[in-house]
């Protein structure tokens, strides 16, 4: 029988004498199994104690660390737009920066009890004031509600006197009235004055980089709010200055962005909207910024991706090529055919691409199956796995030894496994440089295979003890050991040197999924790139054991890595190649 866990206790909580509503917080936040609603509404004008109240509730759960009054996200609504909002949401529960939709099913799926605590939910909106995105109850409407329809949701929101949230069942803390908040942008300093402020090159342009923060995070603002929230030539010119999208402020830049009368050239509103869900994170730098928009604005708009392109290329990773919007369910680097990628749209239909360049050097014939992952050392033979989890042996000489040695490894992994209580195939992985592949299956197991040499079995060792999500090998020299890598659903990455026992400890391990994975030798040593569900991709220096982050742009399904730190990144909403600077990153 399990141990019931103590309630807290406020007096282990900060002192805070002067907090009006401390103990009716504390007491609802408690009573998780009581008849109390799921929602806390924090009501009153300026000069409540509102702010001093949640800072006191967010302290006392921090320094409690108590399982009834976890605090799992805390969202400021102060300038966030539906999408803001969700971004900003979804990052800190861990699933990364999803859109409305996608979060709210994954917050369904999820189950785990959830508390959430939402200042400034009166001030919440931005952009055109005429629009519905500027307006706090689009906020509700589009996402909150939705939200905490959900019976594990609890939320704790500060609406001041907006009447926000009024309709639902909550316990309300109530403050005294006072005057209702100045909007965002009010203020006493002028558009004209922070445009002032603006240091500019010898070309004559704005120069965004030295100019004050201050003017950088609300001169958008001001000129929106100058003009009652319509767009203006001004605002025009600032939307349309590469300067400004790298360093003004990525929120008031989104918001804007959601007009659809602005005239901008070039595709630049689907550029933004490409990086934005990165672009808001406040965690990146502008270098990051002026990456991923560069990354954003290749093969779309070139005279923006030049004009970002020394800026992007200061940063340790730089977009070398991209096919946006252009969906990926498989791709693989050959390792027969050098510096060539071969990519797999949802139809099974193949594309063969130069890696550094991203030109199409030919069209192979299309596959016979849809394709969730494949591997192989040229377009003429390739294992390829559907979305059932069956392999398939694709070869343009059925006779011919890779063939045989195809169907063999099919012929294990849908006959003899099967038929001894094995487990179905669920990741394929293979190396660039030998033509070694590694299965990963349902039961946590990896298998090694040679495409040029006959074994009648593989390697295998259980690494895992749930479904494996990616898989990769790699031979460390021609006679050294091969290293075989492997993610599964416990959120672990693990490591097998094939002629010892696995390390006992993960490389890494986090709540979040791994969705590809990919290996190479470098100038530098060993390195493995893995792309998270969440929006990240890590790659590990494996000889110092450090790791570096990058941020993704969009969904990752397949991952490459070549020995001189081409990465390339394809998934459904498209594909693209950066170069990592691994020097850089470990000088």
């Amino acid at each position: 029988m399990a141990t019931a866990i103590p309630a807290p206790d406020i007096a282990a909580w900060p002192h805070a004498e002067g907090v009006p509503g401390r103990q009716q917080l504390f007491d609802w936040v408690v009573d998780v199994d009581g008849d109390r609603p799921r929602l806390c509404l924090v009501r009153g004008g300026q000069s409540t104690g509102k702010s001093r109240l949640l800072a006191w509730f967010l302290a006392g759960a921090v320094a409690a660390g108590h399982p009834r009054t976890t605090v799992h996200a805390t969202i400021p609504a102060d300038g966030l737009t539906s999408d803001t909002f969700a971004w900003d949401l979804g990052r800190q529960l861990g699933y990364g920066p999803l859109p409305l939709d996608r979060l709210l099913n994954q917050v369904a799926a999820d189950q785990r009890p959830t508390l959430l605590l939402i200042p400034d939910l009166h001030r919440a909106g931005r952009g055109p004031a005429d629009l519905a995105p500027a307006d706090p109850a689009t906020l509700v409407t589009a996402f909150l509600g939705p939200l905490l329809a959900l019976p594990h949701v609890r939320a704790v929101i500060e609406v001041g006197d907006s009447g926000l949230l009024a309709d639902q069942p909550a316990e309300v803390i109530d403050g005294h009235p006072d005057d209702a908040h100045e909007p965002v942008g009010a203020g006493t300093t002028t558009f004209a004055d922070l445009m002032a402020a603006v240091p500019h090159t010898a070309a004559g342009r704005p120069d965004w980089a030295q100019a004050p923060d201050d003017t950088r995070r609300h001169v958008l603002d001001r000129a929106l709010y100058e003009t009652g929230g319509q767009l203006t030539a001004e605002v025009e010119h600032l939307l349309a200055d590469p300067g400004f999208l790298v360093y003004g402020s990525a929120h008031a830049i989104t918001a804007a962005m959601d007009d659809e009368r602005l005239r901008l050239p070039g595709g630049a509103r689907r550029i933004w909207r490409r990086a934005a869900p990165q672009l808001t994170a406040t965690e990146h730098s502008h270098l990051e910024r002026a990456a991923l928009l560069h990354a954003a604005a290749l093969g779309e708009n070139d005279r923006l991706a030049a004009y970002l392109q020394p800026l992007a290329e200061q940063h340790h990773w730089t977009a070398a090529w991209a096919q946006h919007d252009a969906p990926v369910t498989a791709h693989c680097q050959l390792s027969g055919e050098n510096g060539q990628l071969l990519v797999s749209d949802p139809l099974g239909r193949l594309h063969l691409r130069d890696l550094e360049t991203g030109q199409h050097a030919s069209i192979p014939p299309a596959l016979p199956v849809r394709p969730a992952g494949m591997v192989g050392t040229d377009s003429d033979a390739l294992l390829v796995l559907d979305d059932d989890g069956v392999p398939h042996a694709v070869t343009s000489d059925k006779d011919g030894a890779a063939a045989t040695l195809l169907g063999h490894v099919v012929a294990h992994h849908t006959q003899v496994l099967p038929s001894t209580g094995g487990s179905r195939p669920t990741a394929l992985g293979s190396c660039s440089r030998s033509p070694l592949i590694s299965v990963g299956d349902t039961s946590g197991a990896v298998h090694v295979w040679s495409l040029t040499t006959y074994s009648p079995t593989p390697r295998s060792h259980r690494l895992h003890t749930v479904p494996i999500t990616a898989v990769s090998c790699l031979p460390l020299g021609d006679d050294g050991p091969t290293l075989v890598f492997s993610a599964a659903f416990d959120g672990a990455i693990r490591m097998w040197e094939t002629s010892q026992e696995p390390m006992e400890s993960p490389v890494d391990q986090r709540p979040a999924v791994v969705t590809a994975l990919a290996a190479a030798n470098t100038d530098i040593g060993p390195v493995l790139a893995a792309a998270w569900n969440d929006g990240e991709v890590h790659i590990w220096h494996l000889t110092s054991g450090t790791v570096r982050t990058v941020p993704l742009l969009y969904r990752c399904t397949a991952l490459s890595l070549t020995s001189n730190g081409h990465l390339t990144v394809s998934g459904p909403d498209g594909y693209h190649t950066i170069r990592v600077s691994l020097h850089r990153l470990w000088p």
